[in-house]
């Protein structure tokens, strides 16, 4: 040992081994598996399994959660400002009192590289990026677990944790992120818990794997920000502070959990361990380990406190709000019953954990109903979780082999603190459960049942049984993630599988309901939607899709009904108060329209829809000027939005403005170059003009858009007609009748062209 300028013995740091160059020992063996693979061979094998269990998904379309995340948010779109993905949700929706407040940024951003890559919103590429990025998050889990396993602070490679990567890589309960678009959420936010993770390791140890005295800011501060970029990934990213913190706690610093029980980590230790201490470090202060264990649990302190401030002043200092069939079980009378429900729901997670049979896209709406009594059977899982966990928690402190032990609590504190935002303890969630949080938690799952197979398999009895036991899961759960990845390929595919799991569940049939409508399938859409009401007569939003059904089909009385109960059950529900002022509308019931239509703007101010249907209703009431208003607010909305921009043309147009309907029709144009309804338009305004030749390059360029619209092909008949183009004219007749043989003004107008063309003859 080296010795300073005082004649003090000079302690020199061991190095550990780089986190991404891990060691392995060649003579290390692995009971379970019996295999001895490299740590970049490992990384491979993991990769290549996780990709293969899901890529059948590879082809799926955008489903579920997909159509307001991706298809209707308008973030993903070029011509929408990046800032804006600071601002809104998830959803693509500012984030007021309406959000969810579902605020990932760094995942939505990645959606928009996905839509700049493909041109457009191809499902393919979102699929394909998914699927790689759970392989690289099972691959990356590789020296995690070789570190918790290690429990020592080193990093050396341990095959044991190929057998925790495997079970991880081909879960079933990871299809739900892994085939779901949405669910890159789930995998950005693991992949970056990862890293962080890693990084704050290497930055602990890279002076001395235990009780350092000093610790690299570099890697520590590079843990924090990459722990930022999990949570810009989904909230679930915060979490991993905490399991770096446990990390700190139980192997760097080598604290017993019975002296942690005790609150005893900084002030009780024994003169024996202080005398080690003291002849390991001679030349510093016994207690300078303890200083800089302090410095790091206050820096992680202090950004995950930064972290949750901002997060809050971003919600608007608010909490979401859900409702009650969001999350019945939130919203159970009495303390006692409500922890008995989380309890209940903690049990099924686990359930899904340890058998993934049951698997559905979505568990609200009386999937699983609440429990409103003790002597309900189903609180016998409860007891059983409990005891379960008692089991655990006695193993953990009464394991003789101290690396065991560590690693045993890490593997149920990366259970447990991942899911910690999922429990209702905090904050009310918005859902009853969800398969996607359970992503990160499910890793340490595979490490705990890892563990249990290695310590099984260390009896020579049981090795063979154990190495074909494990061999055996990984096949069913193969096959059943690939069963439950085909079925998130195509909606109808997947409401239907959640029917067999959640029979009474009001969500699945409004899903089933809403893709049979828009198959064309009325017949099954209403009965769906009936039932829907039948299993949850407050369901809002069946509700109003069954109205316009009914309205479509002229049954005003029936939807009128039902959108009257809708708006009172959901006063907020802008689309609901929209449809409502359309049926009154169609009812003669003007004011009571009107005044729907205005409530449904002022639920949601950014609403051109709506302010399209109030210009109809002005229109038919002879308020042209306010039906002009009222497009004109549609159009400053949305530009894009065709249809106000041409009812206001063809108004003014009728006015005899046609001076001011050319003016809006050439804005219109500005905006939507290639509309064919606005081109016809503005090709009639020409016409009346007098301005043939104007006239006629429009309507030629509706044709371009709209060959095959005999209109069209008539008007531009006309005009030749008045033209004295006649031959010109007889083709377009022609041409429109091919198109629609019955028109009688098209007949009409062919047979005074021919009279006119023999008394020109």
């Amino acid at each position: 040992m080296a010795k300073n300028s005082n004649g003090q013995q000079k302690v020199e740091h061991p190095r550990t081994s780089k986190l991404m160059n891990l060691e392995h020992t060649e003579n290390q063996d692995n009971p379970v598996t019996g295999v001895k693979l490299s740590y970049w061979s490992s990384s491979v094998v993991v990769f290549l399994v996780a990709v293969l269990c899901f890529i059948n998904s590879y082809d799926g379309d955008f489903v579920f959660d997909d159509s307001e995340a991706i298809e209707n948010n308008k973030d993903l779109l070029p011509s929408t400002p990046l800032w804006n993905l600071m601002q809104n949700d998830f959803w693509g929706r500012k984030l007021g009192n309406l959000s969810h407040k579902s605020y990932r940024p760094l995942t939505v951003l990645t959606f928009r590289w996905n839509y700049w890559a493909a041109g457009g919103l191809y499902p393919l590429g979102f699929h394909v990026i998914n699927i790689l990025l759970h392989g690289m998050v099972c691959a990356a889990l590789l020296p995690v677990f070789s570190i918790i396993i290690s429990a020592d602070g080193t990093c050396r490679f341990q095959r044991l944790a190929l057998v925790c990567s495997l079970l991880f890589a081909v879960h079933p309960v990871h299809t739900e992120s892994v085939a779901g678009v949405v669910g890159r959420a789930d995998l950005l936010c693991a992949l970056f818990f990862i890293l962080s993770f890693l990084a704050y390791v290497k930055g602990v140890t890279v002076y001395s794997r235990y009780r350092p005295e000093c610790f690299s800011s570099s890697w520590v501060f590079l843990s924090t920000m990459l722990s930022v970029l999990a949570t810009f990934s989904k909230e679930q990213g915060i979490t991993v502070i905490g399991i770096c913190s446990a990390y700190d706690i139980l192997v760097v610093c080598g604290f017993d959990l019975r002296t942690i029980l005790s609150l005893g980590m900084l002030t009780n230790f024994s003169e024996e361990e202080d005398d080690k201490i003291v002849t390991r470090k001679a030349s510093r202060e016994k207690h300078d380990w303890k200083l800089a264990f302090v410095k790091r649990q206050l820096i992680l302190f202090i950004f995950a406190a930064l972290q949750l401030f901002v997060r809050w002043r971003v919600m608007g200092s608010t909490p979401p709000i859900f409702q009650i069939h969001d999350n019945p079980h939130s919203f159970v009378n009495g303390t006692v019953y409500r922890a008995l429900n989380y309890n209940y729901l903690y049990a099924i997670n686990a359930w899904i954990l340890l058998c993934p049979q049951w698997l559905c896209f979505d568990w609200s709406m009386g999937c699983v109903p609440t429990v409103e009594s003790l002597a309900d059977l189903r609180l016998l899982s409860v007891v059983t979780l409990w005891l379960v966990l008692l089991v655990l928690a006695w193993q953990c402190l009464n394991e003789e082999n101290e690396k065991t032990k560590r690693s045993l609590i890490l593997s149920i504190a990366l259970i447990v603190i991942p899911f910690l935002p999922a429990t209702n303890i905090f904050f009310r969630v918005g859902f009853v459960i969800a398969e996607r949080v359970l992503y990160i938690p499910s890793a340490g799952f595979c490490l705990l049942i890892g563990l249990g197979l290695h310590k099984l398999s260390a009896r020579d009895t049981l090795k063979n049984i154990v190495y074909a036991g494990f061999v055996l899961l990984v096949c069913v759960f193969f096959i059943r993630s690939m069963q439950r990845s085909n079925q998130w390929r195509k909606g109808w595919w997947l409401f239907t599988s959640g029917e067999q799991i959640c029979p009474f569940n009001a969500k699945v049939h409004y899903n089933i309901a809403k893709l049979s409508a828009d198959a064309g399938n009325i017949t099954l859409a209403e009965e769906r939607y009936k039932l829907a009401i039948e299993l949850n007569p407050v369901y809002d939003q069946a509700m109003n899709n069954l109205a316009n059904i009914y309205k479509d089909q002229n049954k005003l009385q029936e939807s009128e009904e039902l959108l009257d109960k809708a708006v009172a059950i959901a006063p907020d529900f802008a689309a609901a108060w929209m449809n409502r002022g359309i049926t009154k509308a169609a009812l003669k019931k003007y004011e009571e329209s009107e005044r729907s239509y205005k409530q449904a703007i002022r639920c949601r101010k950014n609403y051109p829809d709506c302010y399209y249907n109030l210009g109809n209703l002005y229109l038919e009431m002879g308020r042209n000027q306010e039906a002009l208003d009222a497009w004109k607010n549609a159009t400053q909305l949305k530009p894009t939005h065709w249809n106000s921009w041409n009812n206001a043309i063809i108004l003014l147009d009728n006015l005899n403005y046609q001076e001011q309907a050319a003016n809006v029709a050439l804005s219109a144009l500005r905006f939507i170059p290639h509309n064919s309804a606005i081109q016809f338009s503005l090709a009639n305004v020409f016409g009346k003009q007098d301005n043939y030749k104007e006239s006629e390059k429009y309507f030629l360029l509706a044709l371009q858009g709209d060959p095959r619209n005999p209109t069209i092909h008539m008007n531009l008949g006309v005009l030749y007609h008045r033209w004295g183009k006649y031959k010109e004219a007889l083709a377009c007749y022609t041409k429109s009748l091919e198109l629609d043989p019955h028109n009688q003004v098209t007949l009409d107008n062919l047979n005074l062209l021919k009279a006119k063309m023999k008394m020109s003859a």
